[in-house]
C-alpha cells in the first residue's frame, strides 16, 4: 500500500516545540512530527513560533509537508518519522 493522509487533524507538541500529524499505510499509522524551524521559514531563528503560528504555517505548508513525508516514508518505511529543514532543501 501506499501512504495517505486522510485525516487533516495535526496537534501541536509544546514539549519537542513543532507539529505532530498522521498517515495511513493501509490499516498501520505512520506518525510524524515537523520542527518548528521548518514552519518559521523566513523568521529569524531567535524569535520562536507560537502554537498557533505553528498550526497555522502547517496548514499553508500542508501540501510540501505532506509531499516531503511521502518521499521520507518510501525510503525508510518506520513507523514514526521526523522532519527537518534539511528535508526540505
Amino acid at each position: 500500500m501506499t501512504l495517505a493522509f486522510p485525516n487533516p487533524s495535526r496537534n501541536f507538541d509544546e514539549t519537542r516545540h513543532g507539529v505532530r500529524f498522521s498517515g495511513h499505510d493501509g490499516m498501520f499509522e505512520i506518525l510524524f512530527f515537523v520542527e518548528a524551524a521548518v514552519l518559521a521559514e523566513g523568521k529569524p531563528p531567535q524569535t520562536p513560533l507560537s502554537e498557533e503560528q505553528c498550526l497555522s504555517a502547517f496548514d499553508a505548508m500542508r501540501p510540501s509537508i505532506q509531499d516531503v513525508a511521502l518521499k521520507m516514508y518510501s525510503g525508510h518505511h518506520r513507523q514514526s518519522n521526523t522532519l527537518t529543514t534539511t528535508d526540505f532543501r
